[in-house]
């Protein structure tokens, strides 16, 4: 049977004794065993350790006084998907969706992964994801495509694309996903989801890397209510002073609607010039008329930076921290890497990082502070609360849209004939289709400010996409308090869908 609520209901019914651990586990295993062979979500199963780790927290749960029922953490048995890239456990495999690593087994748990156990959710497995993360569509070659539950024929975003697929289709209530450019919002916009990507340094790191992207890049989930939302974000925050970036703890205990009209700003165009398409464009206007009527003020501004040289600075750092990573791959496997090990994308970037100085690579991470420093001023200078944009271009992309030509796969096998300046025009040319069609999350994820994508428009073929509310840093409550307002006035459409096992 299909998770049709969200969470927060299922831990309810756990506390109320309504419906065990055991009995949520082996609803999840039963659907991934049903639906994962159509959808592909799931790269890895937990069975044996999922229904151990359910029995013993329900044999604990009956043992207890009321009280100390009434005491446990709020997600309390409740089984959840993890993403197969980071998010580490001990003893389990973790393939990052790439053949180098495909049987990479952690021996330490990640602290994100502490804290989710803690939370009460039992670990069902591990959802599809693109190779190491790089693309906005989920596709790897070790793990094959997924398939949106919404149209089989789509791919349900990168890279958090099984993730979302999962949760659509109701395969469990809740699943991990993580961003450090758009891998929460972009799946979340393609699928009818909410998508909330937080502050930098809301969300515990290490101990295997405490930068993540240098800070881009941040863990945290997919939902189907503003309340999951606020509640895993509150179980979930932490105030890490031994990480570089840092941020008090949200101290609201109940989440409400704003106190206040709230002043929001709007744009209509794309961060790096390129053409907004009509649907997008309407997915905006849909989300500006619901907002009015509920008396908020809505002006069109947006922070004036330059969006290609904000991109020019990710790719750099893309580069420079996949060579990184090759670097400690290699000393793991006691070899050189080579093409053939990987995808063309991530060989790409790889030899790409190795040409990139340290002058350069210091110079486009001061420009993540100048931008930082512009879209704050945006908002404190103008009295702005929130900025809103769409999440994504146009809906879930056909599979294979953004395939690469033979001329530009030609070229990326040859990246080391290249010089340096060439390299980086040779990244854009290889990402500029897929770029074009999701130009709108990247800049939050190099400000570390929060944005969320939210379910509000759908096409007249029912296909939803997703609009984008950004803040200022640590202004996750204000993300979270309107989205609650646009859920109670029945704007948001995170439903799953039905999908037939015989698809």
């Amino acid at each position: 049977m299909l998770f049709t609520q969200d969470a927060t209901y299922y831990a309810q019914q756990i506390r109320a004794g309504i419906v065990s651990s055991e009995l949520l586990v082996q609803r999840s295993l039963e659907n991934i065993e049903t639906f994962n062979p159509i959808l592909n979500a799931v790269t890895i199963v937990e069975k044996e350790r999922a229904i151990k780790r359910a029995l013993e927290m329900d044999q604990a749960f009956e043992a207890m006084a009321k009280e100390d029922q009434l005491a446990l953490p709020l997600f309390y048995g409740v089984p959840i998907l993890l993403k197969d890239l980071g998010q580490n456990q001990a003893g389990v495999l973790s393939t990052s969706g790439a053949r180098l690593t495909q049987n990479d087994v952690p021996s330490q748990t990640d602290l994100f992964v502490s804290k989710i156990e803690a939370a009460g959710f039992v670990v069902v497995g591990r959802t599809n994801t693109p190779e190491f993360g790089f693309k906005n569509i989920s596709d790897s070659e070790l793990h094959g495509v997924v398939s949106s539950p919404l149209d089989l024929k789509r791919n349900p975003g990168g890279s958090s694309g099984g993730a979302a697929a999962a949760l659509k289709a109701g395969l469990v209530p809740i699943v991990t996903a993580s961003d450090g450019g758009g891998s929460i919002r972009i799946p979340a916009s393609f699928t009818g989801l909410i998508g909330l990507k937080p502050s930098r340094g809301r969300i515990p790191v290490g101990p295997n890397g405490y930068r993540g992207w240098q800070g881009a890049s941040v863990n945290f989930a997919l939902t189907k209510s503003v309340r999951d939302t606020f509640n895993l974000l509150k179980a979930l925050q932490v105030e890490q002073l031994e990480a570089p970036f840092s941020l008090p703890m949200i101290q609201t205990e109940t989440l409400s609607i704003p106190k206040r009209p709230l002043k929001i700003a709007f744009t209509l165009t794309s961060p790096i010039q390129t053409k907004v398409s009509i649907e997008a464009e309407s997915a905006v206007k849909q989300a500006v008329k619901y907002l009015e009527d509920l008396g908020h003020h809505l002006v069109e501004a947006k922070p004036e930076v330059d969006g290609v040289k904000a991109m020019e600075s990710y790719y750099q750092m893309n580069g420079v921290e996949t060579a990184a990573m090759m670097k400690r791959i290699e000393q793991a496997l006691g070899r050189q890497v080579g093409k053939d090990d990987m995808e063309l994308m991530s060989w790409a970037l790889y030899r790409s990082g190795l040409s990139i100085t340290g002058v350069d690579f210091t110079e486009a991470l001061s420009y993540w502070d100048y931008l930082t420093v512009m879209s704050e001023h945006f908002f404190e200078s103008q009295q702005i609360d929130l900025l809103l944009m769409p999440a994504t271009n146009n809906i879930a992309p056909l599979q294979e849209e953004f395939s690469l030509t033979q001329a530009v796969k030609k070229n990326l096998s040859n990246i080391d004939d290249f010089k340096p300046a060439e390299q980086q025009e040779m990244i854009w040319e290889m990402f500029e289709k897929s770029l074009a069609y999701t130009p709108f999350t990247q800049q939050q994820n190099l400000t570390g400010q929060p944005a969320i994508s939210l379910p509000i428009y759908e096409t007249e073929n029912k296909m939803p996409l997703g609009v984008q509310l950004s803040a200022r840093k640590g202004q996750e409550i204000t993300l979270l308090e309107i989205a609650f307002e646009l859920e109670k006035a029945n704007a948001l459409h995170s439903e799953i869908v039905s999908i037939s096992p015989h698809s």
